[in-house]
């Protein structure tokens, strides 16, 4: 299945090849010494998004005794806040945000809310804590790769069919529509990286015959058997 998302709040110009975004967000718990930690994932566009998400967060959770938070924001991080919300330094807000710089996640929002159960965790503890918190909420929701690539059109006689639907499948290549009308046609997304490797083993593949067009620029997804388009 294939969709386009035209007015999706993560289109954005792509500078970057490669972008790791939460497409869709999550919840997550896990419980330290009877202390619970709730971790809530929430992508962003903005930093008035995750100032908001964090508000309603705190104002949803009102009686908990921290709600903790980290989020980056641009495709090159160019906005990153954390805070430890009356946690000791250091043990809350920043391990947040490195485990979400690890990830290499962009414009995402974690709030991390903390009911206390009475057992001091120590220093060490909140910071394993914190991490674990955000490394479950993070698992739990979709983490798609958006790439740069172009939406090619390759049109081929009908005895070529299966060699270039070989090839495409062999390199995991989601066809997103095909013609037929007196030859077939093939409109499918790749990658940057790999548009030179595919038009030249369906050249050779082909024997030549095959004729290649670059249609668009375009960036994509991919959902597990789904690709999903933005606009540039």
């Amino acid at each position: 299945m294939l969709y386009f998302l035209r007015k999706h709040r993560l289109e954005r110009t792509l500078i970057m090849n490669s972008f790791k975004f939460v497409f869709e967000g999550a919840s997550a718990e896990i419980t330290e010494k009877k202390s619970r930690f709730i971790a809530h994932v929430k992508p962003i566009q903005s930093e008035e998004d995750a100032l908001s998400f964090i508000q309603s967060k705190k104002k949803e959770y009102w009686d908990a005794r921290h709600n903790c938070y980290a989020y980056v924001c641009g495709s090159n991080n160019e906005i990153s806040r954390c805070s430890d919300d009356g946690e000791p330094a250091q043990t809350a807000g920043r391990p947040m945000l490195d485990v979400i710089l690890n990830e290499g996640v962009h414009d995402v929002c974690v709030v991390v809310t903390r009911y206390f159960g009475g057992v001091l965790l120590g220093t060490g503890g909140l910071v394993r804590a914190y991490q674990k918190a955000t490394q479950e909420g993070l698992a739990a929701s979709t983490i798609l790769e958006k790439q740069a690539g172009s939406l090619l059109s390759v049109k081929c006689d009908y005895t070529l069919l299966g060699k270039v639907q070989y090839i495409l499948g062999k390199n995991d290549i989601t066809i997103k529509d095909t013609i037929y009308t007196d030859n077939v046609e093939f409109m499918f997304a790749v990658s940057d990286e790999m548009t030179e490797r595919i038009i030249s083993e369906i050249t050779e593949g082909t024997n030549g015959s095959a004729v290649i067009e670059a249609k668009e620029k375009i960036s994509f997804a991919k959902k597990g058997n789904e690709i999903i388009f933005f606009t540039r």
